[in-house]
């Protein structure tokens, strides 16, 4: 039996298991048993598929974005009208065999976009050399799940093949701590309520052979969640869907799809035309708005501020975040700052790298010479 016939049939018995009390703990030990066999077979794809010419990308600006769907959703035509990129289009298949960057400024921001490969069913074990196109995905800051009027039901394959890939969107990263011991068996502290019992988390972390370890859950958490926590190589990145080509479909089709989506992902979805233009300015406030992107106004130690071109940092960013952005010898020659804003408790307030800025902060940056 391949690999891909054992996941096959261990998610079939875990289609036909009901949850309750007395099946929660082979329940777990089935999922992690799924998760450990899809690692195994992405691991075995990204060594038979090699290289790649053109999937290598270098980050810039101040975010990356990447566009997700199947082949002919129209990624390619979408990149060129948020960037001016000129991606080859044309009415086939897979037209797009590498990765296109383009670069979309809004708002001061400089957003980094890049038109992959269209993913089919199966990417994340390989399929169409999905491994290569996942791998750029995992390093997004942004994904954009982009799909057409006449196949909005490609976005649940789509879902899939980032799920199955270690990518979680739309969601926080658990709080759980997992540390190996040398002996002890498994020992559990949490804070706050938990559902599950400690008989679900030794049998989930012996799927790992992890027999004896230091467990501590803050916040809650489930048997994904943990079975995450497990596997460490998980990424935790927003998104939203896209759809594509409306120009095509009349008003009441339209909002059909519209209400559809957003019933299912609890998101409203974007309904755009790449062809036409129709709602991509109103895109690119949304990508904007999704990186939370946060402005600083920097004031040198002589002189007046720049209040006309702030530097734009992701939200959560610390003063040494924006000394390495602003120049890399900062953080070796920082003394300290001062801030004027949301973020200090008193005006000029003296603050350390380590220090958490918000939205409109005012900041000098005091370095030795």
């Amino acid at each position: 039996m391949s690999l891909e016939d054992e996941i096959k049939a261990l998610e079939e018995e875990l289609e036909k298991t009901p949850y309750n009390k007395a099946t929660s703990k082979h329940i777990g030990r089935i999922k992690a048993k799924i998760a450990k066999f899809k690692d195994d077979a992405v691991l075995r794809a990204m060594k038979s598929c090699g290289g790649g010419e053109g999937y290598s990308v270098k980050k810039s600006g101040d975010a990356t974005v990447v566009l997700v769907g199947f082949p002919s959703t129209g990624k390619s035509t979408l990149l060129n009208t948020l960037t001016g990129t000129e991606s080859e289009v044309a009415a086939y298949s897979f037209t797009t065999t590498t990765v296109v960057p383009g670069a979309l400024e809004h708002k001061g921001a400089k957003i980094q976009i890049l038109d992959i490969p269209g993913l089919i069913a199966g990417a994340a074990m390989g399929k169409g050399r999905g491994k290569e196109v996942i791998g750029v995905v995992r390093g997004a800051d942004l994904i954009i799940v982009l799909v057409d009027v006449f196949n909005q039901s490609h976005v649940d394959v789509l879902m899939k093949e980032l799920y199955d890939a270690g990518i979680r969107v739309n969601v926080e990263r658990p709080d759980i701590t997992l540390k190996k011991t040398a002996y002890g068996g498994i020992r559990l502290s949490k804070v706050g309520s938990l559902q599950l019992n400690i008989e679900e988390i030794r049998a989930i972390l012996s799927e790992n052979k992890m027999m004896n370890a230091s467990v501590l859950i803050r916040g809650g958490a489930t048997q994904d969640d943990l079975i995450d926590a497990m596997m460490g190589n998980r990424v935790y990145v927003p998104s939203f869907i896209t759809v594509n080509k409306t120009d095509l479909v009349n008003t009441e089709v339209k909002f059909k799809i519209e209400e559809e989506l957003k019933e299912r992902f609890e998101q409203p979805p974007m309904m755009i035309s790449a062809h036409t233009g129709y709602n991509t300015e109103e895109l690119k406030d949304r990508i904007y708005e999704s990186l939370g992107f946060i402005r600083i106004f920097l004031k040198p130690q002589t002189g007046e501020a720049d209040l006309e071109e702030p530097l734009i940092i992701r939200k959560g960013a610390k003063v040494d975040d924006i000394c390495r952005k602003l120049h890399r010898d900062f953080v070796d020659r920082f003394r300290y700052a001062r801030i004027w804003g949301e973020s200090v408790k008193h005006p000029g307030q003296r603050v350390g790298l380590a220090h958490k800025v918000k939205d409109g902060d005012l900041l000098t940056i005091i370095i030795e010479h």
